[in-house]
């Protein structure tokens, strides 16, 4: 996996998409499971820098991983924030989903989002560190003639 270390600033929003972009498009996914992803990943990442660091008054790296296999596009993203699973986060029921929005409470809808929004998401905690990984299926290329 090619790693990429980030000051875990919301100035570095910017560069980790940028380079899970290119590594998409390289990988060969379309535009929407690009979007999906980027969209995915901005919204962890967002979460490791406001809530993880900032809100702690702490500072670290966000470490971003891409891989990419005949099956899947993998990112990763790693930090040493406290532990926080968004698996285990409560998600919108379809019941909150049916209430206007302004009657709607703000936040959580991101890491619904999120979980939704790619073919697999999975969380660790090793070492100290989060690692929250996001896997895109990668398309089929057609048989060389």
């Amino acid at each position: 996996m090619e790693r990429i270390t980030f000051a875990g600033t919301l100035d570095a929003l910017d560069g980790i998409r940028r380079v899970v972009k290119a590594q998409a498009e390289e990988a060969g996914l379309a535009r929407k499971p690009t979007y999906n992803l980027l969209l995915a990943v901005d919204e962890i990442a967002t979460n490791i820098i406001t809530h993880g660091y900032e809100e702690n008054n702490l500072s670290g790296p966000v470490d971003l991983l891409t891989d990419c296999s005949n099956e899947c596009f993998t990112v990763v993203l790693e930090d040493e924030a406290p532990a926080f699973d968004p698996l285990h986060h409560q998600l919108p029921t379809d019941e909150l989903f049916a209430r206007p929005l302004e009657e709607r409470p703000i936040g959580g809808m991101g890491i619904h989002l999120t979980i939704k929004g790619v073919d697999k998401f999975s969380y660790e905690y090793l070492g100290g560190r989060n690692r929250n990984i996001f896997c895109m299926n990668v398309p089929e290329l057609p048989p060389a003639p």
